[in-house]
């Protein structure tokens, strides 16, 4: 792999830096949340938001589709929902006189799968393949989705009634995990003001093509990620899974995930390296969901953010840049 140069680390900073500001114009005042959904997508993966009623879920999805020039889909996951209302179903076309598949909302640039811990795990499981392989399996034929593919997915707070726990399996599947939060109070004031647009993202312009974002992802691909950049990250997650707290540190498909995020991340930067700084910032994001704490551990107060602190404080920091 040749590796990217440092004009291409400049063109890569100043579109990203476009894209954010465009996603902007609908999600008010939250560059940095904005910042994290499009280093996932550009890294290819998924997107995890436990979040309140009301911040924005929707309409971020909808921005970046706006953005990218994709398709975007909204599932709402409610516990009658079928795996085939996700993935689709294979009918008999009585005109066609053959048998037709109909595709369902997955096949979408973004998916938002809104309350996705509403439905059944067995319906929860139908996103499993899609989410890995960027294919479904219906009735023995695979299909492809498409690139970009990128679900973001909303999770109501696990104590409230009628949610099923995601499992662990799942979860790993999911590149990030963050929270959009309510705006500040410019930000709302600017909301308020603007309250007849019930839809800003509709009125927002393409800037890129889906094709474009697909090179921008091989291109961030191209960033170099030294031995000690990788070192300190496997000693990282060796340090989340030896933890007292911990039951299940982070995973080595935990371990790569941050590896893809911190490319992506660097290069929005108008880096063609990743720093140890890059690491340390992502941390939360990328890991905190991963973790499965001990029932001791979580019932004296423990918490998945003070593990990835604690890893992160006692972790040595390699000599370099």
């Amino acid at each position: 792999m040749p590796g990217m140069t440092d004009d291409q680390a400049q063109w890569f900073q100043t579109t990203f830096e476009q894209l954010v500001g465009n996603v902007s114009q609908a999600v008010l005042g939250k560059p940095e949340v904005i910042r994290l959904a499009l280093t996932c997508l550009l890294a290819e993966g998924h997107l995890l938001l436990e979040d309140a009623p009301g911040t924005g879920k929707t309409s971020l999805a909808r921005a970046i589709a706006a953005t990218v020039d994709g398709v975007d889909k909204r599932i709402q996951f409610t516990p009658d929902l079928l795996p085939s209302d996700v993935t689709g179903v294979t009918i008999f076309d009585q005109g066609q006189g053959a048998w037709v598949f109909r595709p369902g909302p997955v096949f979408a640039s973004i998916v938002l799968a809104d309350e996705i811990n509403r439905a059944s795990p067995k319906t929860q499981s139908a996103l499993l393949e899609v989410m890995e392989e960027g294919q479904v399996t219906v009735d023995g034929e695979t299909r492809p989705v498409g690139r970009p593919f990128m679900v973001i997915a909303t999770q109501n707070p696990i104590e409230q009634a009628g949610t099923y726990r995601l499992p662990e399996a799942q979860l790993d599947r999911f590149l990030m995990k963050t929270s959009i939060g309510y705006p500040d109070r410019t930000a709302t004031v600017e909301i308020l003001s603007g309250s007849t647009v019930k839809n800003r993202a509709a009125a927002l312009t393409p800037l890129i093509t889906t094709q474009a974002v697909g090179d921008m992802a091989d291109l961030a691909g191209e960033v170099n990620l030294e031995p000690a950049v990788l070192d300190y990250i496997a000693r990282l997650t060796e340090d989340t899974r030896e933890a007292m707290e911990t039951r299940v540190g982070v995973s080595v498909r935990g371990a790569l995930a941050m590896a893809r995020t911190a490319k992506v991340w660097a290069a929005a930067q108008g880096r063609a390296y990743v720093t140890l700084d890059d690491v340390k910032r992502l941390a939360g994001p990328v890991w905190t969901h991963r973790l499965v704490l001990e029932p001791e551990a979580e019932f004296s107060g423990a918490t998945a953010p003070q593990v990835i602190a604690a890893a992160l404080a006692q972790t040595p920091v390699p000599q370099g840049r």
